[in-house]
């Protein structure tokens, strides 16, 4: 079965999911849907989130050019590819039409002229809900979440959720919180639906 005959999970259900604490996952054994809420929640305080002090030298030099949303399937399908993946078909195409839809958004760093790194997630009012990230080299990824980071300070948004914490985002700054605080937050972000990406 090729890419576009794989079924996608309703729009709707997804944005449902988002909004009440729940996100998909595809098992990678299976390919089964599965969906999660977990307790704690990981997120990163967007107002305490800094680069390090060897992250702003790179910031500032500008290794990497800065794209939003401008190829936002290749950011997806390079998520993907790694062992074990729980982006499956289901997964990119779902993904892929919400980008279409304007509630998925892509950050991508290029290096002359190449997609080198990047991330994906989903925005529902004043909240991203992160999804997953890539690097071909090193601090790719990491420059692209910054530059995020920084562009949903100046919007105004109020939640950046990293759903399950692990040594990569806690790194950048990542923390544990209980769910019924995440759903309070949650709702709030949410709720502020003015703010765009």
């Amino acid at each position: 079965m090729n890419r576009q005959e794989t079924r996608i999970i309703p729009p709707q259900l997804l944005i449902d999911a988002y909004m009440n604490g729940f996100f998909p996952m595809a098992d990678p054994d299976t390919d089964e849907i599965e969906w999660f809420s977990p307790n704690p929640r990981a997120i990163f305080p967007i107002d305490k989130i800094k680069p390090s002090h060897s992250t702003k030298k790179i910031l500032k030099k500008g290794f990497f050019d800065v794209r939003f949303d401008t190829c936002f399937e290749r950011v997806i399908i390079e998520c993907s590819n790694r062992p074990d993946s729980w982006i499956n078909d289901v997964i990119i195409n779902s993904y892929i039409n919400l980008h279409k839809l304007g509630y998925a958004h892509s950050v991508e760093s290029y290096q002359e002229g190449k997609l080198v790194g990047g991330l994906y997630g989903v925005v529902i009012g004043a909240a991203f809900f992160g999804e997953s990230m890539f690097s071909l080299v090193s601090n790719a990824s990491k420059v692209a979440f910054y530059h995020l980071v920084e562009h949903l300070k100046k919007k105004g948004f109020v939640l950046l959720d990293s759903q399950f914490i692990n040594d990569h985002t806690r790194r950048l700054g990542a923390i544990e919180i209980p769910r019924t605080q995440y759903l309070k937050i949650l709702k709030y972000a949410v709720s502020l639906s003015e703010i765009s990406f």
